[in-house]
């Protein structure tokens, strides 16, 4: 990317424009996506729209509130074909946000990148202290390319008289959303404070490790980390070693071990951070086994850090605690991350409590305390629905679950009841998934909901306050023992109403108000056949009784052709809710 790219003029946004209604209509994207169609054509059409709509399709891997599981699985093979910025362009960013070079920055700096992606590249570096670091810098221009295509992509689909026609897919909602992930993605402080969050939360939370943000050397387009040893978790999961010998024996316990940290950290930084890693994927989670020296050093330095901690909390008196194993686990990426109010992670744990429950009522109550309703909702209906679906889960280990498409057919079952997962639900189970096939490799007898359940428990009982709840109850008791002496004057009334025969009972029937429309177009269509014989049968006495070209005479042909264009109509629009009420039966 060079200097060129910084300044778009009018000509290149028409071009450009022109450019993504081609690729738009060449590889019939709308349909596709609408109808959730030819993932892999889909895929093909955003490499050919370039790194904002590859990053835009990488952010959408991340949504199944938004997408199938095989437009997820297709769209994470998305891979990032950008040029590779020189260091000269680098340094002048560095320059233009810092204010300073990056010769009186850092001791080195790698003038080659280590990894390039659409929104910057990264560099090896070592502040003046010796630490170890790593650089992002944003390619020149990303913002305002971003911004264009995004603009002119909303004028495509404009152009080309794009309607949304889908009952799970909300095109214009996806955009929306979609343009402040990309935007949230090439604002370096969103990730600058989050890393900084998740850093105060969880470093040295066992055996969790987390890289500092180095803020006085970031700024708006540079992210400036500690550099963190390690390789992905992918390769601890692939180690193997002969059965039944002491290596298989240690290998199989220590990943045991860094499985039951995973679901207890995330647990954690669900029900007690109400703040978590939303995409906990093996890249973005590192396994690094500790040399002798490199184990003597972060000992010492947790000594001092636990201490630090009880200091903190005027917690003086130092516990023995058990050692660490030596290795660690870091977590890395925190471009997405998820924020959860109190109200809901109360509702998050009564669904955990309701799940282990195994009734489907009870797990449908709870589910309605995380959804939006967008209309009107029948809930017996729900219930019964939900039961249906569910009870085959149940009985299912949760190794044996595919998350993504169980959390899709969840947000079809509720769009479908007029209800909507609200979206730091979806992100959350979306990172749950994640981390559960992950989890489920490195220790597949692991019970993730047997661990969770004590968290939501121990949430509950947390928030639960005795005083108040006697004091509620207590109200109550007062309340009702003041309506007790009027209960004999309440029930003669009700009596002497049913014995006046005044008493009147109101029956609900299920789906009332779509047997009552239907009841209601029967009638109209009736209504309307009898008046078009009532005007046919009039027509043919003027046009019978009267001369030819006269004033009657031409009343009644007209009666007669417009029975004849309403007659058509009604057929026309038979045949189409035919159409329409054989393809949702499909």
């Amino acid at each position: 990317m060079t200097e060129s790219a910084i300044t778009i003029t009018r000509k290149d946004k028409r071009t450009r424009l022109l450019k993504i209604i081609r690729v738009i209509r060449n590889y019939n994207m709308i349909h596709n996506f609408i109808h959730q169609t030819n993932p892999q054509q889909f895929r093909e059409a955003l490499e050919q729209l370039g790194p904002t709509f590859i990053k835009a399709g990488q952010i959408l891997s991340t949504r199944p509130d938004l997408i199938s599981p095989e437009y997820i699985r297709e769209l994470r093979k998305l891979q990032d074909g950008v040029q590779i910025d020189d260091y000269e362009t680098v340094e002048k960013t560095f320059r233009q946000q810092t204010g300073q070079t990056i010769e009186e920055t850092f001791a080195t700096f790698d003038k080659q990148p280590f990894a390039s992606a659409s929104i910057g590249q990264t560099h090896y570096a070592t502040l003046k202290d010796g630490t170890k670091v790593v650089v992002k810098i944003q390619h020149p221009a990303v913002e305002e390319l971003v911004r264009t295509d995004l603009a002119l992509f909303r004028k495509a689909l404009s152009i080309l008289k794009f309607v949304p026609d889908l009952e799970v897919i909300d095109a214009k909602e996806t955009l929306d959303q979609l343009r402040t992930a990309l935007l949230n993605e090439i604002n370096t402080q969103v990730e600058i404070q989050n890393g900084q969050e998740f850093y105060r939360l969880n470093n040295r939370d066992g055996i969790i490790r987390v890289p500092k943000v180095y803020q006085m050397y970031s700024a708006q387009k540079v992210l400036v980390n500690e550099a963190m040893e390690g390789k992905s978790i992918k390769y601890l999961i692939q180690q193997t070693a002969e059965p039944e010998t002491k290596a298989a024996e240690r290998l199989t316990k220590v990943k045991k071990y860094v499985a039951h940290t995973l679901v207890e950290n995330f647990l954690k930084q669900v029900f007690e951070d109400n703040f978590f890693h939303a995409d906990p994927h093996p890249g973005n989670i590192l396994f690094h086994r500790l040399n002798y020296r490199e184990e003597i050093a972060d000992q010492a330095e947790e000594t001092t850090h636990d201490y630090q901690k009880k200091i903190g909390k005027h917690r003086i008196e130092v516990k023995t605690e058990q050692a660490l194993p030596p290795y660690r686990l870091v977590y890395l990426d925190f471009g997405m991350m998820g924020k959860l109010t109190p109200a809901l992670i109360d509702s998050i744990a009564n669904v955990v409590i309701a799940l282990n429950t195994r009734n489907p009522r009870t797990i449908g109550e709870a589910v309605l305390s995380v959804c939006n309703r967008t209309g009107e909702v029948d809930e017996e209906n729900f219930y019964e629905e939900l039961g249906l679906f569910i009870t085959p889960y149940l009985k299912m280990s949760v190794g044996q679950i595919d998350f993504a498409e169980l959390l899709y057919q969840i947000i079809t079952l509720c769009r479908k009841n007029n209800l909507q997962l609200k979206p730091e639900i979806t992100l959350l189970f979306k990172a749950f998934g994640t981390l559960e096939g992950i989890v489920a490799q490195l220790d597949p007898d692991l019970s993730l909901m047997d661990v969770a359940r004590p968290f939501g428990e121990k949430y509950l009982k947390k928030r639960f306050n005795l005083r108040n709840s006697i004091e509620d109850l207590g109200w109550q008791m007062l309340t009702t023992a003041k309506e007790i002496p009027s209960m004999p004057q309440k029930i003669s009334q009700l009596l002497d109403i049913m014995n006046a025969s005044q008493a009147r009972l109101t029956l609900k029937l299920k789906d009332q108000n779509k047997l009552m429309y239907r009841i209601d177009q029967v009638v109209n269509r009736i209504m309307v056949t009898i008046i078009l014989a009532a005007v046919i049968l009039g027509s043919s006495m003027l046009v019978q009784g009267s001369h030819e070209h006269s004033p009657v005479y031409n009343l009644g042909v007209f009666g007669f052709i417009l029975s004849l264009i309403v007659i058509g109509l009604l057929v026309i629009g038979g045949i189409h809710r035919h159409l329409r009420d054989k393809k949702h039966l499909k």
